[in-house]
């Protein structure tokens, strides 16, 4: 079972889903009114703009399966998966796991991840947080008959303990390879605080990592690791593909090019978006705890060949915890073809940049509304990017 955090890190905790990079408590969960007054006056970006498609309870991803070009599934922190069809929502959920969710601060329903053959399987994965404080990667399937409902009997694939209420990572994506991956959180409050170097660094725990596996079980292995898998054979580091992460609370694969963008979750002053070509974040450290972002965190400590972020967010103009978005690739928007979008959870602000291994150029803010509590993007299976509130309204990003 979890370890209670620290009064002090449940505090924090609430300034933002993916983990507030802040330590210090305080109420964001609206608007500062000069954030109001720049949503107002925010002039429209030139051939883009926000459209609202619905509201729902704390939504926290948005996603479609492959090649469905009529459904969007929005995922509910509390524990339901909505499904909008044509541009309805449905009554109904997709499907309800409430009663199994630990929901709160940065805990409960996180992500969904439809199998590259879902439309011939059925199966879908999630990854949420047990009535125990567990995180759990559970499979499911969708029912044969109805196509908008799931089958509630899930089979449990993989579960760790994330130690703290906060840090949980929680994403959930099949990259271009087929395989699953997986974003976990150090195991939460401050520092990465627990075992002698913290986890991130630490090569025997999956916490503080991206995870790659096959999913499928195999007899009587409930997953596989496959055999270029960076720390194959390393008594508990065979499901490692990158590691020296903060909390990747949301990251994304370029559905063009492959490339992998990961926002990771500061502390005090950093936030930070890491970056790397197609396959090459294998074996990857990005340098937490030793280093936040840039700066030293850890004087006395060091992350051997860590790779630097290409993109970086101060705490001194707003920022609290960076949300990772898109490389965008929807052809109704060239504007923004190939720039990679996201924003902050407490500013509120949608920006746009371009990525190379070597950093980032032309960043900038869309013009476009701020959006309160900005807990995720999500991309669609016709490649268009979505922004979620966790206030309710989701967001699509339009000509």
């Amino acid at each position: 079972m979890a370890r209670a955090a620290p009064a002090a890190v449940l505090v924090a905790a609430t300034l933002a889903l993916g983990g507030c990079g802040s330590d210090a408590g305080g109420d964001v969960d609206l608007l500062s009114s000069t954030q109001q007054k720049r949503q107002r006056a925010a002039p429209a970006a030139s051939g883009l703009r926000l459209k609202r498609i619905g509201t729902f309870s704390k939504p926290v991803y948005v996603t479609s399966p492959p090649a469905d070009r009529r459904r969007i599934f929005v995922v509910q922190q509390g524990g339901k998966i909505r499904v909008i069809r044509r541009g309805r929502r449905l009554s109904r959920p997709f499907l309800d796991l409430t009663s199994r969710v630990m929901s709160g601060s940065e805990q409960g329903l996180l992500s969904m991840a439809f199998a590259p053959d879902y439309r011939r399987t059925r199966r879908f994965y999630v990854n949420y947080t047990d009535k125990r404080g567990l995180q759990r990667i559970v499979e499911f399937k969708r029912s044969k008959r109805k196509p908008d409902r799931a089958i509630r009997s899930g089979r449990l694939v993989l579960k760790y303990d994330g130690l703290e209420a906060n840090h949980n990572g929680g994403l959930l994506v099949f990259g271009r390879d087929k395989l699953l991956y997986a974003g976990t959180g150090d195991g939460g409050g401050a520092n990465d605080q627990h075992g002698a170097r913290g986890n991130a660094q630490s090569i025997d725990s999956l916490l503080g990592k991206i995870l790659r596996i096959n999913p499928r079980k195999s007899g009587a292995r409930r997953y596989t690791v496959p055999g270029d898998n960076p720390f194959v054979g390393r008594p508990g580091a065979d499901e490692i593909y990158s590691y020296g992460l903060r909390n990747p609370w949301r990251f994304s694969f370029d559905r063009s090019t492959g490339d992998l963008t990961i926002g990771d979750v500061g502390q005090g002053e950093r936030e930070e978006i890491d970056f790397a070509r197609r396959g090459r974040a294998r074996g990857v450290n990005y340098g937490w705890r030793p280093w936040e972002g840039t700066s030293r965190n850890f004087p006395g400590e060091d992350a051997p060949g860590h790779v630097r972020p290409v993109l970086e967010l101060d705490h001194g103009d707003e920022n609290c915890s960076v949300t990772g978005g898109y490389v965008v690739r929807d052809p109704k928007l060239p504007a923004l073809a190939g720039r990679y979008v996201y924003g902050d959870y407490c500013k509120g602000q949608l920006r746009s940049a371009r990525l190379s291994p070597g950093g980032a150029s032309d960043d900038r803010s869309l013009g476009l509304p701020t959006v309160s509590q900005l807990s995720s993007f999500g991309e669609d299976a016709r490649a268009r990017v979505y922004a979620t509130s966790l206030a309710g309204p989701v967001y699509r990003l339009s000509p």
